[in-house]
């Protein structure tokens, strides 16, 4: 029960890694609101993590492009919980292009989600933490964040941009005695946004969605895609008292695809 008591919000909770992350931060003890523009998706998440869990859960309707939707997400959070010391900052897009055929629209769809979405919610949660005077940040990223790819200009360039927001929000909230930290998971195949990607692939490599992620099961050393479960367990450990000492992070979790800092 590393999260006891404590009281989170999590973007992009309904399904896929937030669905994952919500369920283990409960199970670790904390009440959880799942933060989602579905609000039927999220409220039947939220309705099964209090179930298994006897946990408090709930369902809040957020546009994470859009500050006012973010603003009143977040205090909605905080008074149905009783409080807000932990995020965990997941909602994510991908449209994938040639750069010469990139439409503007899916540029501003993926940044204004990617990015200013991040800086919105990260924003609006460290309101509600210095008044508190505790908290913790996990932001998922992407191996993406590390590494340039193929037809995905706007969505490394997005998550790039967050590696930075991190480091700068960190220094910012370090001595109110927040810390926020990242996760770059890697190829996370079972994943709606991964199923998404490989149909997108999928006519450009003229392949089927199957090869598609078959072709990037092969590039990882260990052999297998980034299980949510992975990605929930140092979720955990970076939101828990256990990494105390560790801010301004982005971490690799890759399978040994991708070894640098």
């Amino acid at each position: 029960m590393r999260l006891a008591e404590r009281k989170a919000a999590v973007t992009g909770g309904a399904q896929g890694i937030g669905e994952a992350i919500a369920r283990r931060i409960a199970r670790e003890g904390a009440d959880v609101a799942i933060l989602d523009i579905n609000p039927d998706a999220a409220a039947k998440t939220a309705g099964a993590i209090a179930r298994e869990t006897g946990r408090k859960a709930t369902a809040v309707r957020v546009d994470v492009a859009d500050e006012d939707s973010v603003e009143k997400a977040m205090a909605e959070a905080k008074a149905a919980l009783g409080g807000l010391d932990l995020l965990v900052n997941n909602a994510g897009v991908l449209k994938s292009h040639f750069i010469a055929d990139f439409p503007k629209k899916d540029w501003d769809f993926v940044l204004n989600v990617n990015l200013t979405g991040a800086f919105l919610c990260v924003k609006h949660a460290a309101r509600h933490m210095i008044e508190g005077k505790r908290g913790s940040m996990v932001v998922i990223d992407s191996r993406s964040g590390k590494r340039g790819g193929l037809w995905n200009h706007a969505y490394c360039a997005s998550k790039f941009g967050v590696i930075g927001l991190v480091q700068c929000v960190a220094l910012d909230l370090a001595p109110r005695g927040i810390r926020i930290n990242a996760i770059c998971p890697g190829n996370a195949l079972d994943t709606p946004l991964w199923k998404d990607l490989a149909v997108q692939y999928a006519k450009k490599y003229d392949e089927t969605p199957e090869q598609v992620l078959e072709r990037y099961r092969k590039r990882v050393p260990l052999g297998r895609g980034c299980d949510v479960g992975d990605i929930a367990g140092l979720m955990v450990f970076l939101a828990s008292d256990e990494s105390s000492y560790m801010t301004g992070q982005a971490i690799n979790l890759t399978g040994g695809e991708i070894m640098s800092p």
